[in-house]
């Protein structure tokens, strides 16, 4: 195809601005779906995760056609969790389309995402979405947008950015917010002329490795950019690798390009394009593929190093293998070498145990959506309380900052500035807008762990809580932990309505009358800081006398059920997450009370 008629964008922005709902109708006006089919709606969130979210966590190539142009769209997650997978994919684009809410104007993530198109000179096209909403200000969130840019450093080429508005929901877009339309045609015919086409260099096959896909039926499939160039099927290549340089002999034996949402097998691929190529052996995202008789390699991938780790070690409570297929440390293992291969901001480090591993990865959401995907699949682990990652720079104790941003009614404002306090959080900005009250602040990434939970509860649900690394900076001090004490079960057993009822007064229970629980799980919440050994076993005592309807005025409180992220947040250091494929339980590590009061003493003494 004529690389001229080629335009390879990505489409970045914060989480539920609506991006994906953009996509959906770009793929209507590319007529990829026949009359009587019905896609529905998020078509690109394919994965199972993504829909019950609704956030895009792994990056997706698809294409368009308009009138005689091919539109390569590059999809890409709007969470700082996955800034990896963004920063790889951002790559094999020539320009962006830069989707912001015209309510909330530009958000933490939008900047994280921005900058790194900016950095790789990307041309941007600004939509300004939601239009439609109540109380929106395009306008002045056009002005905000262009303030981001320049800050960002942008070019004046970059800052010389067309801009157009509408409702993606509504399926229109326009060159004037006051001046609807009746479809996304005026933005796609701004893809055609301010998205400049592929630059194409002169010289030998080059083509940088951004992603991968996997088949059951074709096996592995690379995908990129083709920098220079041309590729052909069954064409002998060599892999540069990305951090030795080694250089591998290897073959093309299948090639295919995006049509829509198919991969369409062909002969040949020129620079410019996007394909997928299969039969290469041993490649990993970064890796160069170019001519055997230069090989020259193309500069590899940056990524932010992590910020977070967690232990991932087996499941060894009393309920091991019970609901789970994959349960050694020999098949965790193999899980995470396999997402080591796709998830470049993920790292994995040995502990000393061979049935323990630390895994390192860019937030709490980046990695439970890993422990979420393989407890899907069938494993059994348990999961240790996340940390920050601490470094000394120039002979100072320093740890990493995130940039904070909440969005809340204005009568919570005062808990909320003093729940960032106590977590030693800075207040930055303090800005109405209409009756909510839009904060932030600058505070540790220890800080955030748990601060959405609490933010949510005290103010019903109301709270938009945003964050974004910054920085590493010298250490911030001590911050208090969990101030509630764990309700502990002493015996092995099935909780009874009747002790349940007996003991509500202690706190509040994670468990469900019936509910199956071991001794040293963590079953509830105690009212005071301590922690409590309690009975849920214990049942009535039966007597000839009969107390005239006791039983049907016994009234349990409903259980608090944590998701997997409030659960990994809510834990202390001495304590695990049990992750099963059924169920999410908490637990002490050391599950008897004589090896637990032995390790606070060991704590002590050190």
């Amino acid at each position: 195809m004529d690389v001229n008629k080629i335009r390879n964008i990505a489409i970045i922005a914060h989480v539920d601005h609506g991006k994906t709902t953009l996509v959906d109708k770009l793929l209507h006006a590319g007529h990829l779906f026949k009359a009587h089919e019905k896609p529905g709606e998020l078509i690109m969130d394919s994965n199972e995760l993504e829909k019950e979210r609704g956030i895009t966590i792994l990056a997706k190539n698809i294409s368009v056609r308009y009138k005689d142009f091919k539109i390569n769209i590059i999809d890409t997650p709007g969470h700082s969790d996955f800034g990896g997978e963004v920063e790889r994919v951002l790559n094999m684009a020539d320009g962006c389309l830069l989707l912001v809410d015209a309510f909330e104007g530009p958000m933490p993530q939008t900047r994280f995402v921005l900058q790194k198109a900016i950095e790789l000179g990307l041309k941007p096209i600004v939509v300004i979405n939601k239009v439609d909403k109540k109380n929106c200000s395009p306008d002045k969130v056009h002005e905000e947008v262009f303030e981001l840019m320049y800050s960002l450093d942008a070019t004046e080429n970059q800052l010389d950015f067309p801009t157009y508005y509408g409702s993606a929901k509504l399926g229109w877009m326009s060159l004037d917010w006051n001046k609807p339309t009746t479809d996304i045609t005026a933005l796609l015919d701004g893809i055609i002329k301010h998205i400049p086409p592929p630059k194409i260099e002169e010289g030998s096959t080059q083509m940088l490795i951004t992603s991968l896909e996997f088949s059951s039926y074709i096996g592995r499939v690379a995908i990129g950019r083709v920098h220079r160039g041309s590729v052909k099927a069954l064409q002998n290549v060599v892999l540069i690798k990305r951090n030795e340089g080694a250089v591998i002999k290897s073959k093309i034996k299948e090639l295919y390009v995006f049509e829509g949402f198919e991969k369409l097998k062909t002969e040949q691929v020129n620079a410019g394009d996007i394909c997928g190529m299969v039969g290469l052996e041993g490649f990993e995202i970064g890796d160069t593929l170019a001519d055997p008789a230069k090989p020259e390699a193309m500069h590899s991938i940056d990524i932010d190093e992590p910020t977070m780790s967690m232990l991932f070690t087996i499941n060894n409570s009393p309920f091991y293998g019970q609901e789970g297929k994959f349960v050694t440390s020999r098949h965790i293992k193999d899980r995470l070498m396999r997402e080591l291969e796709k998830n470049l901001a993920m790292r994995l480090g040995e502990t000393d145990s061979a049935d323990s591993f630390l895994v390192f990865g860019r937030g709490v959401l980046h990695l439970s959506i890993l422990i979420e995907t393989m407890r899907r699949e069938g494993y059994e682990l348990q999961i240790g309380q996340p940390q920050v990652i601490f470094k000394n720079i120039d002979g100072v104790k320093c740890e990493p900052i995130e940039e904070l941003n909440i969005n809340l009614p204005e009568e919570y404002a005062g808990k909320a500035i003093e729940a960032v306090s106590t977590r030693r959080g800075e207040m930055t900005n303090m800005e109405p807008k209409g009756d909510r009250m839009d904060l932030k602040f600058l505070i540790p990434s220890r800080g955030i762990i748990g601060l959405r939970n609490y933010l949510l509860n005290v103010t019903a649900g109301e709270a938009v809580v945003n964050h974004r690394y910054k920085e590493y900076q010298p250490f911030k001090g001590e911050i208090q932990g969990r101030i509630n004490g764990a309700l502990i079960s002493m015996e092995m057993g099935e909780s009874i309505p009747y002790s349940l009822h007996n003991l509500q007064d202690r706190g509040k229970f994670f468990i469900e009358p019936g509910s199956n629980v071991y001794q040293g799980q963590v079953i509830g919440e105690h009212i005071r800081s301590g922690d409590l050994m309690i009975n849920v076993t214990k049942t009535k005592k039966l007597t000839n006398i009969r107390a005239a309807g006791s039983d049907e005025k016994m009234k349990i409180a409903p259980a608090t059920k944590l998701t997997l992220e409030e659960a990994l947040e809510y834990i202390q250091s001495d304590e695990y997450v049990e992750v099963t494929p059924k169920s999410i339980r908490l637990r002490k590590i050391f599950l008897n009370e004589v090896d637990r009061k032995r390790e606070r003493n060991k704590v002590s003494v050190r």
